[in-house]
């Protein structure tokens, strides 16, 4: 056979070393089993004198069966006209070039069809009941709204469930959106995951989750999510003895895009608490300015429309500026913030006012007070925190009522019985707190 004779099919076993018989049936043998498996119709290899037809040109004059027709294209990604064309000579454009700029086949084309279809229709069997992320986006409303209002073991429980079920919802899912919104789920829960941690006085682990809930945020491009992350390392930045690493985490916070005014006010607040601990009044009074001043209308969906511990109101922003402004030694200042917040409290139900923002508006008076050397008055304000139950003394009254004794042990009440008597009564009621059986101390906070 020359050259003028040979189909470009000869040519192409010729290179693939499978112009023999055995070796050509072999090869066509293995490609019809590979069609086979997709659920192609093939047929049998061909005979050795079938074979020589195909590889001269002319001697086939009609095309084969489709069956044969779809494993030989299968085999050398040609169309078989192609293949049973003459083969090119040394002037044409090489095998190579050709294969290069050929049209797919249409047993290609279906090829490639079908395994579209099956990837396809294994994603849509990995699609979640959009009921079962709804159920879980409003369980987490929930928790978030009465966190204030449950305990901290509660809400530790109910908080991990909810991650364990959106994090192996991710798992069930392929879907781009419903991913999005279970990571959204996931930043929620650690987030609250964080903030109970730190109630129950587990500073290692606070601060880690609340990282996760900042890499959850970023996942999903997530602005609210990750500012609401960032400002709780802040805060358990200065808890820690590290005022100027929560400045620097309160102001990166404030640099996440899509901030409601609640979330900005928030930051604002965290900030002057640290400049609170770093003594720098100018500063501290500037962040709480600013915090006052966050009235554009501006609002996002986690601070705002989710809200409970997510929100920071006015309350809670009075009652974190009372603290600041102990920091501060501006007794004054303090009393005013933490009446405030109480006052604003007051108007609530008594079953909507949350004890993680009473609690510590109370005890700030109370050290307002103890700067005047009110023993009573400071007493009167610590009666109802006083009677918080047990799993309710988290660490942030824990660390208020610290700071209080301290003020105790001044000069001035030496010989004041009601200052030992309330001494004693606030080592009592420190000694059941569950934050305090977990390790909890903050270095800053019982600052005189």
């Amino acid at each position: 056979m020359n050259g003028e004779d040979r189909t470009l099919l000869c040519e192409l076993a010729t290179a693939q070393g499978i112009k023999a018989h055995s070796k050509f049936s072999e090869a066509y043998r293995a490609a019809a089993s590979d069609l086979t498996r997709r659920g192609a119709d093939v047929a049998p290899a061909p005979t050795q004198r079938h074979l020589t037809r195909l590889l001269k040109v002319g001697a086939v004059k009609t095309e084969p069966f489709a069956p044969t027709v779809r494993v030989l294209e299968y085999m050398f990604q040609r169309p078989i006209a192609e293949l049973l064309s003459p083969a090119p000579t040394s002037q044409s454009a090489p095998v190579d070039a050709v294969s290069q700029t050929r049209a797919p086949n249409e047993s290609e084309l279906l090829m490639t069809a079908q395994d579209a279809a099956a990837h396809a229709g294994q994603a849509a069997s990995l699609h979640l009941d959009e009921m079962s992320l709804d159920q879980l986006d409003d369980d987490l409303v929930v928790l978030a709204r009465s966190y204030g209002m449950t305990a901290p073991s509660q809400t530790y429980e109910r908080a991990k469930t909810l991650l364990q079920a959106a994090q192996s919802m991710l798992e069930r899912t392929s879907s781009p959106q419903q991913h999005t919104r279970l990571y959204y789920a996931a930043a929620q829960a650690t987030a609250l995951l964080s903030a109970v941690s730190f109630d129950l006085g587990a500073m290692a682990p606070a601060v880690s989750l609340a990282r996760s809930s900042a890499q959850y945020g970023k996942t999903i491009e997530n602005g609210p999510v990750q500012a609401y992350a960032h400002g709780m390392l802040a805060f358990m930045a200065f808890w820690e003895g590290r005022p100027t690493g929560a400045v620097r985490l309160a102001r990166q916070a404030l640099e996440f895009g899509g901030l409601g005014d609640t979330a900005r006010r928030r930051l604002l607040a965290i900030e002057a608490r640290a400049h609170g601990h770093l003594r720098n009044d100018r500063e501290a009074q500037r962040a709480i300015r600013q915090a006052g001043e966050q009235a554009a209308g501006d609002r996002d969906e986690l601070h705002d429309d989710i809200g409970g511990e997510f929100d920071f109101d006015l309350a809670r922003t009075a009652m974190s500026n009372a603290t600041t402004s102990l920091l501060l030694r501006d007794g004054e200042a303090a009393e005013a913030s933490a009446t405030e917040a109480l006052a604003l409290l007051s108007n609530r139900p008594e079953s909507e006012q949350p004890i993680v923002v009473s609690g510590p508006a109370a005890i700030d008076l109370a050290r307002a007070r103890l700067m005047r050397r009110e023993v009573e008055g400071a007493g009167e304000a610590l009666a109802s925190v006083l009677q918080i139950p047990p799993e309710w003394r988290g660490a942030g009254l824990l660390e208020r009522l610290t700071a209080a004794r301290i003020e105790l042990t001044s000069p001035a009440f030496e010989r004041a019985p009601a200052a030992v008597d309330l001494a004693e009564r606030i080592e009592e009621f420190s000694a059941l707190s569950p934050a305090r059986r977990l390790g909890a101390v903050s270095p800053l906070a019982i600052e005189a």
